[in-house]
């Protein structure tokens, strides 16, 4: 099973940077760190609300849904490759966002636009268009190992966020709790930057893609 290092070094991987990209006016290495801070944030914040039967039922309902089937990763040259970016593909990453974070999706975005130098709505647009690509690939995973139980979807989520998952949980966490903790967004970005722990998945990543 793929970690999200391969996925994003992955052919679908490289398209989701290119179209990210050009669709937001980024360079290329923006977008790259962007995409790369903003995956595992994403996925560190599913992997904390599966350790709720509540939250990972939740979850493994969504990826039954139509439209997190897979078939994102397949279409990613006609939602990235045209004038705007799909709206509907838009939508529902607001609406990912908003259940993963608890509201609090716009204090990620803004630890993603310090940590990578891009503005504030850039950043959120990665995330919307991140968070569909996210649960693309989980909806396909889930469907072909035939998973459909709270240890099963956590399981997954973590062997995509690899050894070091920890680390991107444990940010997750800082910015889903943000309102009942004393870390600033820039405490946080600089964690995203490689201020926490040595060889964590968020700093291999800024190494491969920034």
């Amino acid at each position: 099973m793929s970690s999200i290092l391969d996925l994003l070094n992955s052919s679908m991987g490289k398209e989701l940077i290119n179209g990210a990209s050009t669709q937001m006016g980024l360079d290329k290495g923006s977008a790259m760190s962007a995409i790369g801070a903003a995956m595992p944030l994403i996925l560190g914040a599913m992997k904390n609300n599966t350790s709720t039967s509540n939250g990972a039922e939740g979850l493994l309902n969504a990826l039954r849904k139509p439209n997190h089937n897979g078939s994102m990763m397949d279409n990613l040259g006609s939602i990235l490759g045209g004038d705007n970016i799909d709206e509907n593909v838009m939508t529902d990453g607001g609406n990912i966002l908003g259940h993963v974070f608890g509201g609090q999706e716009n204090n990620a975005a803004s630890a993603i636009s310090k940590s990578s130098g891009i503005d504030l709505n850039a950043a959120m647009n990665i995330m919307k268009v991140a968070a569909p690509f996210v649960m693309s690939y989980l909806g396909k995973e889930s469907k072909n190992n035939n998973i459909s139980d709270q240890g099963g979807i956590s399981d997954l989520l973590g062997n995509l966020l690899g050894n070091d998952g920890g680390t991107s949980q444990d940010m997750a966490s800082k910015l889903q709790d943000f309102d009942n903790n004393d870390f600033s967004i820039d405490d946080i970005a600089g964690l995203m930057n490689g201020g926490g722990k040595s060889g964590d998945i968020l700093g291999t990543l800024g190494k491969l893609f920034g």
